[in-house]
């Protein structure tokens, strides 16, 4: 019997998984599949984005998590969110009225930053749990012109990453292992990791939206479970073609780069929520750069940097390390299990 380990299931797994569900609704405009962020139904002359992700990682800040990461996958399907759902499991004897009252005050929070209605969800107390889980349905809507689907991605595009990588990593890492943090590294570095969640933080929202209105943009992803290396990964298997990853020029905070060394974890394939992969048309490569670059830089790194280029169809995905190129298969394990 196959024991699966933690993390996303593997993609070429899921994606035989996926290949089984037929879809027969004429109004399903993206179904299920690899690299697709979210779904889209078309209703009327509307189309409606529709994204389920829990949170199983982080136990501070989780409602804060559970909207932006879900937010993140409507807006990088080109859509606005609006309409928000969570269903928040709780410890059974370690639930506490303050525990519940700070995460609904984090979801009335973020909803509120990122215009979102909080319209329903449950809400109990579940046995055999260790910490808090979030599940949230994130429902947003966009238009014919601005939807991104994986299939708009093309042979000889550019992959570009914005902000740096692994921002959620560093601050679930610094959250969860708090005392090893301070006593290695001081207090002022902890804080400075565990404010990662908002500065730079990891809504993509803006940054999806900068994107769509500059460049053609043939696809996006946001790379969350098994980091960016996984993401990457996600995109190309989605549409079919090979792909360069240019691993030198992904860029690493300090405080990410000194985190991930201590507990011997690679920032590539750590939770990635705050970045978002932007695959353009190679003739829009210089633009969305000058686009980016108006903007100040995100404590040291870039605010957009190329990472990639799609190449034929049915080639492998490679990782371009010390002038070799390495063919990597994900697991779709993230790094940050290992410390958890």
């Amino acid at each position: 019997m196959d024991i699966l380990p933690p993390g996303k299931l593997n993609s070429d797994y899921l994606s035989e998984l996926i290949g089984k569900i037929e879809i027969k609704d004429k109004d399903i405009v993206v179904g299920p599949g690899i690299g697709e962020d979210a779904a889209v139904i078309k209703i009327n002359d509307r189309f409606v984005i529709v994204k389920s992700d829990p949170i199983t990682f982080a136990t501070e800040r989780i409602g804060w998590y559970v909207v932006n990461v879900n937010a993140n996958d409507i807006a990088a399907m080109g859509g606005t969110p609006r309409w928000f759902l969570v269903t928040i499991l709780l410890p059974e004897g370690k639930t506490t009225k303050a525990m519940i009252e700070e995460i609904m005050d984090d979801l009335k929070k973020s909803c509120n930053e990122l215009g979102i209605s909080l319209i329903g969800g449950h809400t109990e107390v579940t046995p055999n749990l260790t910490h808090p889980i979030l599940a949230g349905t994130m429902i947003g809507e966009t238009n014919s012109n601005r939807l991104i689907k994986t299939d708009g991605v093309r042979e000889g595009d550019l992959l570009f990453m914005t902000k740096g990588v692994a921002i959620e990593a560093t601050s679930v890492i610094a959250r969860e292992k708090k005392h090893e943090v301070i006593e290695n590294f001081g207090e002022d570095f902890y804080l400075r990791c565990i404010n990662f969640l908002e500065n730079p933080g990891i809504s993509v929202v803006k940054d999806a939206k900068l994107a769509l209105e500059s460049v053609n943009v043939t696809g996006m992803h946001d790379p969350t479970e098994g980091g960016v290396l996984n993401g990457a990964y996600e995109m190309a298997r989605g549409v079919g073609l090979g792909l360069e990853i240019y691993l030198k020029s992904i860029p690493v905070y300090e405080e990410t780069k000194i985190l991930c060394s201590h507990f011997n974890i690679s920032p590539y394939g750590a939770i990635a929520s705050g970045s978002l992969l932007i695959a353009v048309d190679r003739r829009d490569g210089d633009k969305i750069e000058r686009v980016f670059n108006k903007n100040n830089n995100h404590f040291g790194v870039p605010p957009i940097s190329y990472i990639g280029r799609f190449t034929r169809s049915g080639e492998p995905v490679f990782v371009m390390k010390n002038g070799e190129r390495e063919e990597i298969h994900p697991t779709g394990r993230d790094e940050v299990t290992k410390i958890l």
